[in-house]
């Protein structure tokens, strides 16, 4: 991993041993306001590598957005050595509209690379691939569960790549989920540049919950202190419990709808036919209990208190191993 001297990002050139917050431009409101996404540099006086940060590519998804705030105003992102870049909102339309999709409908997580030309989420992608992807030697990005499911921490890599899968057990959430590269995923569009990524999921759209927070947190200072990176005043926590890699899984979907109640907890691991749940209908002359298909871990649990048949209302492990 190399740092140059001079980081210049929108035309903006960043020393080392300074700091910066640059505004992109995302777009001119019929207002005549314009809407900019705050990127905010810190860089050491030392070399080393250049680490971006992101959240809220989905602009519903306010615990990744919480932790990346939180890193920030901890001063955790001030690097020992390198460069820390972090953007808390990528997608800031969303995030004002408390929508996970841009105005235009599309979900920026589905359009990178991107294109100059292309729609507004198409063009925020391809900015983030051409002015900052390129001095990057690393990302950690936060996400959480959509529509109602809840994500227990976790983090997300690629199977087959020992570097992913050292830096993921150096974080520490309770599970490292093997999935593949979604096309045009931001993900996707660093790993075919060479740039690795740490995806991490926790939690729920619009909420903030203080495990998952911590738990990301506590797993970011880890893996920048691995790299050199962490200020010696911050300490560094073993993780609770090693990690259960879940190797594969599946969905459970709803066979009715009805009103649901989960009883298991997340991060549970249950046996097969164990009751996770039940749906029931208002007028108290239905009654239908979940069972688990198979022995595994939850690892994400609907709470929507109202479902639909074909729903998805748990993640189960049908593989899994300790490392």
């Amino acid at each position: 991993m190399s740092d140059k001297d001079i980081l210049e990002i929108l035309g903006e050139k960043v020393a080392l041993g300074q700091s910066a917050t640059v505004t992109f431009e995302v777009a001119k409101l019929h207002t005549r306001n314009t809407l900019d996404v705050p990127i905010i540099i810190e860089r050491s006086k030392k070399p080393g590598p250049t680490v971006l940060i992101t959240a809220g590519i989905h602009g519903d998804e306010i615990n990744g957005v919480e932790i990346v705030r939180q890193i920030i105003a901890k001063g955790i992102n001030k690097p020992k050595k390198g460069t820390i870049i972090c953007v808390p909102v990528i997608n800031v339309f969303g995030f004002l509209n408390m929508d996970r999709l841009f105005p235009d409908g599309r979900d920026l997580n589905r359009v990178f690379p991107g294109s100059s030309n292309g729609s507004l989420a198409s063009r925020v992608a391809h900015f983030v691939m051409k002015e900052i992807i390129p001095h990057v030697d690393f990302v950690m990005d936060f996400h959480t569960g959509g529509a109602d499911r809840f994500n227990a921490a976790q983090i997300r890599i690629t199977k087959g790549n020992p570097r992913l899968a050292e830096l993921a057990h150096i974080f520490g959430a309770p599970f490292i989920y093997y999935s593949q590269n979604l096309n045009k995923s931001f993900r996707n569009a660093c790993s075919k540049l060479g740039v690795p990524m740490l995806l991490f999921e926790g939690g729920k759209s619009f909420n903030i919950h203080d495990t998952i927070t911590n738990t990301a947190v506590n797993g970011a200072k880890r893996v920048l202190h691995h790299l050199g990176m962490l200020s010696s005043k911050f300490k560094v926590s073993q993780p609770k419990t090693q990690a259960i890699i879940i190797e594969d899984s599946k969905w459970l979907r709803a066979k009715f709808s009805g009103m649901f109640k989960p009883t298991v907890a997340i991060n549970s691991y249950v046996e097969k036919g164990d009751v996770l749940g039940n749906i029931t209908d208002p007028y108290g002359s239905f009654n239908h209990f979940v069972k688990a298909p198979n022995t595994g871990y939850i690892f994400n649990v609907n709470e929507s208190p109202i479902i639909y048949q074909g729903d998805a209302i748990f993640h189960i492990s049908t593989k899994v191993k300790n490392d």
